[in-house]
């Protein structure tokens, strides 16, 4: 057993760093996404575009990250996801260079890709550790993105002046920084993810005995889909994550429109993306100590909080205070949400159902990235965070209406 332990924490840590080097570069071109595509094609309205193309491609990878992983493994579906990265920023950054917007959605939906696959890394986290360890670790893994959210943003003022320098336009710097941090984090997983986190979450489980269920065939979609559990942790991470784009893809707009400078519109993004990732180890123990359901009830307070302050103020310290609202209560719901569904599975179900979950994010997080832009260009910054805030409501609604906490349904 202490052979064990160890190889899972060596898998957890390697999963932090890859998910440090994918968050750092997928942040860094998210923060200039929204701008790019404004300028190559001079219209406010299509400023949710690239986001919501990205967050397309992630909704088609997901599902199909599910199989792949299960075929061949968590370490090979990793890899290959952060190598479509690495193409999709080398894409868009050509992009920016030619002024081809059609290069710049390409590129977008392979990053989206990429993000898939690495975001599924939560789970196989949390498949080698025994249920009263997985919020623990899926917020050891989630929590790399902390570096993500302090340097992605920070990196998007000096690559840009790097790329002044070369003599092109300085929203391609970003996506340089991002090609170098996926192809790193490639190699990190391809090198230190080893044994493969399927093979040895199915020992575990075997060595759980019978309840662990590592022998039972696999429930239908369908009849998972009717456990309250289920229906709670699913919409507390889709929920969370819609009410997140909306109000996160339009602030770098909205902050243009009133005159900051790119280096203001990055610290805000730091804060909102510090507030992601920083105390997932925080949400993680909380998951473990207080039970899921609290968690995610908390993370949803903090949404609704994060929408009612956003419209308050364009000043760029009130407007970082409520992006870092944004991303604590996205956290919680995150991390809350992902050990929920975790431990409503059994390994045969895992890969598939949880690569169900990420496609039905990705499609609400496009839908709400293109209506995000639409909402501002049409009813401007505050209606469209009123209406982000409404979304989070769906999970506080639905734990109230099953009593999820006073009847204990689902085990802490």
């Amino acid at each position: 057993m202490h052979e064990y332990r160890r190889l899972a924490r060596k898998i957890t840590r390697t999963l932090f760093v890859a998910q440090s080097l994918g968050s750092a570069g997928f942040i860094a071109a998210s923060t200039v996404n929204a701008l790019v595509v404004v300028s190559l094609s001079g219209q406010i309205a299509w400023s949710g575009v690239p986001s919501a193309v990205y967050q397309l491609g992630a909704a088609m990878a997901a599902f199909g990250w599910g199989h792949v992983s299960d075929r061949i493994g968590r370490r090979g579906g990793l890899v290959i996801g952060l190598i479509l990265g690495t193409i999709g920023a080398a894409l868009s950054g050509s992009a920016v260079i030619v002024g081809a917007l059609g290069l710049l959605l390409a590129g977008s939906a392979l990053m989206g890709a990429a993000q898939a696959g690495l975001q599924l890394g939560r789970f196989a986290a949390a498949e080698v550790h025994p249920a009263g360890e997985r919020g623990r670790a899926i917020s050891n893994v989630v929590v790399g993105g902390t570096i993500g959210a302090v340097f992605g943003p920070l990196l998007v003022g000096p690559m840009g002046r790097w790329a002044r320098s070369a003599a092109i336009d300085e929203l391609a710097g970003p996506y340089l920084a991002s090609l170098v941090l996926f192809a790193i984090a490639a190699a990190v997983v391809w090198l230190r993810l080893r044994p493969d986190p399927r093979d040895l979450g199915r020992e575990l489980a075997r060595q759980q005995g019978p309840e662990a269920g590592a022998d039972r065939p696999a429930r239908p979609l369908a009849t998972l889909l009717q456990m309250p559990g289920m229906v709670l942790a699913m919409s507390a991470m889709i929920c969370g994550q819609l009410t997140m784009v909306m109000l996160m893809g339009m602030t770098s707009v909205h902050m243009r429109a009133h005159d900051h400078a790119l280096p203001s519109i990055s610290v805000v993004i730091s804060s909102h993306t510090f507030g992601m990732f920083a105390f997932s180890i925080l949400s993680g123990r909380l998951s473990d100590r207080w039970g899921r359901v609290p968690v995610i009830v908390t993370g949803a307070g903090g949404l609704i909080l994060a929408c009612v302050l956003a419209p308050l103020s364009p000043a760029v310290v009130p407007l970082a205070v409520a992006l870092f609202f944004l991303g604590l209560g996205w956290n919680f719901c995150f991390v809350g949400g992902s050990s929920l569904l975790a431990d409503q599975l059994l390994p045969s179900e895992r890969a598939r159902t949880q690569g169900f979950n990420d496609l039905l994010i990705g499609l609400v997080s496009a839908a709400g990235s293109l209506g995000s832009g639409l909402a501002f260009a049409s009813v401007g910054f505050a209606l469209m965070a009123a209406i982000s805030g409404a979304f989070a409501l769906i999970p506080l609604a639905i734990a109230g209406s099953l009593r999820l906490m006073r009847r204990h349904v689902v085990p802490a």
